[in-house]
């Protein structure tokens, strides 16, 4: 019994790391390609199995597509919100956009895949588009009783949001710009902090009284 019970969970671990593997392979694949451009042969190249291993792990190239999907939407569900353990907008604000960046620094072949599907007109999104519209119009709430009490200035709240997604999403979509035009971010930790510091001040004094 215990043998079996030690040889299944090989086999599930293993399972989880090819998985894994597949998963990096992928993302790699479709941040560079889209989903268009990319193959499940490239995949496969990649994540160094055959076509045939890999259609053993996926049903295809869509579902794959997206799961990685489903994959950024949910960590930016689960990370990137307005910490509502914190009171003052600077709090708020701060951890909002460090969340947003370090997700940039951290993971922008991933992060990637998301712009790359908006940009080929946002198909595979359709469904999560009414979540993502619930979710801003809270953040919206919250930033309108900011200003109702004078804690920052008159402004538009869901464009203010809009524009921090611009900013911050920039350091991933643009990573080999930034690290050609400044200094490299992948490893520099104080570079990445430094760039935080730096975000978060312009948005800040952007709304402040």
């Amino acid at each position: 019994m215990m043998n079996t019970e030690i040889s299944t969970s090989r086999v599930r671990v293993a399972r989880e790391r090819t998985i894994e593997n597949i998963h990096a392979a992928a993302i790699a694949e479709f941040s560079e390609k889209g989903f268009q451009g990319a193959t499940t042969q490239a995949i496969a190249q990649r994540a160094g199995m055959k076509k045939t291993q890999l259609h053993y792990y996926i049903a295809g190239k869509e579902e794959l597509y997206e799961e990685l999907l489903q994959k950024v939407l949910s960590v930016w569900a689960e990370i990137i919100q307005f910490d509502d353990t914190l009171i003052e907008p600077e709090a708020v604000l701060t951890r909002y956009i460090r969340n947003k960046l370090e997700f940039s620094f951290q993971q922008p072949e991933l992060s990637r895949i998301f712009t790359s599907e908006v940009l080929s007109g946002g198909h595979y999104l359709n469904k999560y588009w009414p979540e993502a519209i619930a979710n801003i119009v809270n953040k919206e709430k919250l930033i309108n009783q900011w200003i109702e009490k004078g804690l920052i200035r008159p402004l538009d709240a869901r464009l203010f949001i809009m524009n921090i997604w611009a900013l911050t999403q920039y350091y991933a979509d643009f990573a080999v710009q930034v690290n050609q035009m400044y200094r490299d971010i992948s490893s520099d930790n104080a570079n990445r902090e430094h760039i935080i510091e730096e975000v978060t001040t312009l948005i800040l004094r952007g709304c402040a009284r």
